[in-house]
């Protein structure tokens, strides 16, 4: 009696998700897939909304409220009488940047104070100050605005540095943060427009690089 053997059947796998149109409509369905993901993932906030910056997230902003009044605080107490500076910086830059100031990039931060009289008109927003008892050939300047240049208010207190910061840009957004609550804490309250011939009383913050030429950005300013 002679048996045959069954050869077991093998099923060829189906064709159907290789033809073009099937392949579109798979493409189409991961497509879809990954837009619904992205948007469960999406926070949509208001424009100008307070939400807009998530835990974690620099905000210039609230970094220029809550840190201004403390930098202010901080060149407030470690202003130097100008006369004293101007005596110590002639007498020797450097060692007068390393007991009054702060070290910089380019210069040593030095936070002043001084009642003088705005003896020219703004030029870009910025006044000249004569101040009695300083050498003639001082020239001293104080940023008015519109513009506040600088990171003088960041860097003038030795407390605030790059490390705490996630990024370059973050720390730069620091700095203009600064200059932008100052001048709506200070600037704003008195007339920048008509100080020529009056006279003002300065604390401020400005860096070391030319010794005749101090180029300062007020914490106080008052128009006496």
């Amino acid at each position: 009696m002679s048996t045959t053997a069954i050869r077991p059947t093998t099923q060829r796998p189906s064709n159907r998700f290789k033809t073009p149109r099937a392949k579109r409509i798979i493409l189409a369905v991961i497509v879809v897939v990954v837009l619904i993901l992205m948007g469960l993932g999406t926070k949509v906030v208001g424009n100008g909304s307070g939400a807009a910056a998530s835990a974690g997230e620099f905000s210039a902003a609230s970094y220029g409220k809550t840190e201004f009044p403390k930098v202010q605080k901080a060149i407030e107490k470690q202003a130097v009488d100008a006369s004293t500076l101007a005596e110590a910086i002639a007498a020797d830059p450097t060692a007068a940047g390393k007991k009054y100031g702060v070290p910089g990039t380019t210069g040593p931060e030095l936070s002043v104070k001084f009642t003088g009289t705005v003896s020219g008109p703004a030029a870009d927003g910025v006044y000249p100050v004569t101040v009695a008892g300083l050498p003639t050939a001082l020239q001293i300047r104080v940023q008015t605005g519109p513009a506040i240049n600088g990171t003088d208010l960041r860097d003038a207190t030795g407390k605030i540095t790059f490390g705490q910061f996630t990024n370059q840009i973050d720390y730069q957004n620091a700095g203009a943060a600064l200059n932008k609550q100052m001048k709506k804490s200070v600037l704003n309250k008195i007339d920048t427009t008509s100080l020529q011939g009056k006279t003002v009383e300065v604390v401020g913050a400005f860096q070391l690089i030319n010794p005749n030429g101090w180029l300062v950005t007020p914490v106080k300013l008052s128009v006496q």
